[in-house]
């Protein structure tokens, strides 16, 4: 099936070709951080993980939500799943390389990488975050693979892909599960000491998975001849509105357990993130951006008529993106550190050689994204023809 990889119109090889370059530019400053080390980076003593490590945060969760269209589809025999179920695995699959190439690149050269493969320390979080995500990735490879070349043959896939669904769907759970476990167990970063955050994890990733889906599966049926199916549209929109609502809910809670206990450990960091705090604020534009976002999603995905029209639906996936990967994917981390454990404030904002090491792990993703997504609709093309 790989060949239907290299088949492709004038706009699929343009889209090939811009990927490439990007990855090339990113490459180029990753060497700059290879020779110069990490002092090139935003973080410091005060603030140890960055930008990076936040890209690996949010894509774990973008990974762990393919369950929604795994589960109900295997588990619960929702068939009209079964024309999204692989776009959903492989959606997962570039995300997983994605968290799997910050964790490299925040390592800060290669050494260190293969160092924490030879002597691994059992008792670090990271490592073990490492391995559920390698399983993982190995399993939506071998399950999307196997069940797609037996559609293209006609045939049901065989019964021993059946034990790796099972397998796969509490495993989405554990990887993001893991990932909350490397913050909550941190002493003295409040802000992440609190016991619902794997569950503010789950919440966010299993609103802003979906609603990326949403948009892939629009973009595959205007630019290919698959049509992932209205119905199953829908139903992502109400998956994702569920879980947005409980996703804010919880955030809700952490609020009132800071600020009502009056906990300054509690109350510094969300104080920081979004009034600032001893005169600094670098991150408080971003998270009120976040918070209008969140507004503008919750407002849409609640209404029925709004939700149901693709258009608007279209706004509010965006919407949910955007706030949760500020939320998330930036704030999340950098305000545990802030204040740091001597209640002094050190700033952090990503230099550009972090920017450009970023977009190039993005547009590797994509890039393997799009090549699989390219095999699946090739595939489904011709069953239907």
């Amino acid at each position: 099936m790989l060949d239907k990889a290299i088949k492709g119109s004038q706009i699929y090889w343009g889209w090939i070709i811009f990927l490439l370059a990007l990855i090339g530019v990113g490459f180029g400053f990753y060497l700059y951080q290879w020779f110069e080390g990490l002092r090139i980076t935003g973080m410091s003593r005060d603030v140890s993980w960055g930008f990076y490590i936040g890209q690996l945060t949010y894509f774990v969760g973008v990974a762990a939500s393919g369950v929604m269209v795994v589960l109900p589809c295997y588990l619960h025999d929702y068939k009209a799943f079964g024309r999204i179920t692989i776009l959903g695995e492989f959606l997962a699959v570039p995300a997983i390389i994605i968290c799997l190439l910050f964790v490299f690149v925040d390592l800060g050269n290669f050494p260190r990488f293969i160092n924490m493969m030879i002597h691994p320390n059992l008792t670090s979080i990271l490592f073990w975050d490492a391995i559920v995500l390698n399983v993982y990735l190995f399993l939506n490879i071998l399950i999307g693979w196997n069940v797609l070349s037996a559609e293209r043959k006609g045939i049901h896939y065989q019964k021993w892909i059946k034990i790796l669904i099972y397998i796969s769907i509490p495993w989405a759970f554990s990887i993001h599960t893991v990932t909350a476990f490397l913050y909550a167990g941190i002493p003295g970063r409040h802000y992440w000491l609190t016991a619902i955050l794997a569950a503010r994890f789950l919440s966010s990733a299993f609103c802003s998975g979906p609603a990326l889906l949403i948009l892939l599966c629009l973009i595959v049926r205007k630019v290919t001849k698959f049509d992932p199916g209205k119905e199953q549209i829908r139903t992502l929109g109400g998956i994702v509105a569920y879980a947005m609502i409980i996703n804010v809910f919880f955030f809700l809670l952490e609020l009132f357990t800071a600020f009502y206990s009056q906990i300054p450990g509690h109350m510094h960091s969300i104080v920081y993130l979004f009034v600032g705090l001893e005169g600094h604020g670098k991150l408080v534009p971003l998270m009120w951006i976040a918070t209008a976002f969140a507004f503008i999603a919750l407002v849409i995905l609640i209404v029925p008529g709004f939700r149901r029209k693709e258009g608007i639906l279209t706004v509010a996936c965006i919407s949910v993106i955007i706030s949760t990967w500020i939320d998330k994917g930036f704030g999340l981390i950098v305000g545990g550190f802030i204040p740091n454990s001597f209640e002094k404030v050190f700033e952090y904002w990503p230099t550009v050689p972090e920017v450009f090491i970023s977009v190039g792990i993005w547009a590797t993703g994509l890039f393997i994204l799009t090549v699989l997504y390219k095999i699946v609709t090739a595939v489904k093309e011709e069953v239907a023809a």
